[in-house]
């Protein structure tokens, strides 16, 4: 439990910060390609519905076998991901529904908040996770808020067992009440928020990651594998459309 118990000693004012410059990566130099026909989701289900967890412990939303894999790194206690969420994600759900691009939601953790979230979004349904991922960014001022007017239990977390830290680093968020009316109950949440196993799962697959695909801020974008030099989706979209994720 070496990664979460480095999470928690991080500084109480890490997560406040809700700017983060634009992320470094390679530049996208593909040429105009073809228009990609619309692909059928099987009987019975849509792509805008379809959730599976990756290889990579990410949630895919769509077409698994999307000729168009957009992939983003987030953090829940990062602004321009919340950002993100609110401004571009209907937008995105557009392209999923065709069954032409996919979008994979992957952790980058920065902090106790962070990992304490997303232990959360996972705690329920595979596809509630993008869902209350995006509730969460929305009420990302009142979490931080929370954890100001409960400083010092959120810094007595710390000392705690692993089994109980998380727990309590979710009570001085105010998050165990947010997600409650979001259909996890207390109890539900407790019971994942105790799960060394799994939270350490999740810690280590973000920074395994992140070592080795050279991520350090987010959101950081990945398309069909290659990491984009933009992190806005004025500049994402262009980049799908010359692909072929577009109408003509």
């Amino acid at each position: 439990m070496k990664q979460a118990r480095t999470l928690i000693k991080l500084s109480l004012a890490a997560p406040l910060a809700l700017a983060l410059a634009a992320c470094g990566g390679e530049a996208d130099g593909s040429e105009d390609g073809d228009v990609i026909a619309p692909i059928t989701a099987p009987d019975g289900t849509n792509w805008g519905e379809t959730v599976t967890v990756s290889e990579s412990d990410g949630y895919i939303l769509g077409n698994p076998d999307a000729p168009l894999k957009l992939v983003e790194y987030a953090s829940h206690t990062c602004g321009a991901c919340a950002n993100f969420s609110a401004t571009a994600k209907p937008s995105v759900k557009e392209y999923v529904a065709t069954g032409v691009v996919s979008f994979e939601q992957r952790n980058l953790v920065r902090d106790p908040i962070d990992l304490t979230i997303a232990t959360l979004v996972r705690c329920g349904a595979d596809e509630n996770m993008q869902v209350l991922s995006d509730q969460a960014w929305g009420n990302l001022e009142g979490t931080f808020a929370a954890v100001n007017a409960n400083g010092a239990a959120y810094e007595a977390a710390g000392n705690l067992p692993v089994e109980e830290r998380f727990i309590q680093i979710a009570q001085a968020a105010g998050l165990i009440d947010f997600f409650a009316a979001r259909g996890l109950s207390a109890d539900q949440q407790r019971a994942c928020l105790a799960d060394a196993e799994a939270i350490e799962a999740i810690a280590n697959n973000s920074t395994a990651q992140a070592e080795e695909l050279g991520i350090t801020q987010t959101p950081t974008f990945l398309l069909n594998g290659t990491k984009l030099d933009v992190n806005g989706w004025q500049d994402i979209e262009p980049l799908l459309q010359r692909r072929g994720a577009r109408q003509e």
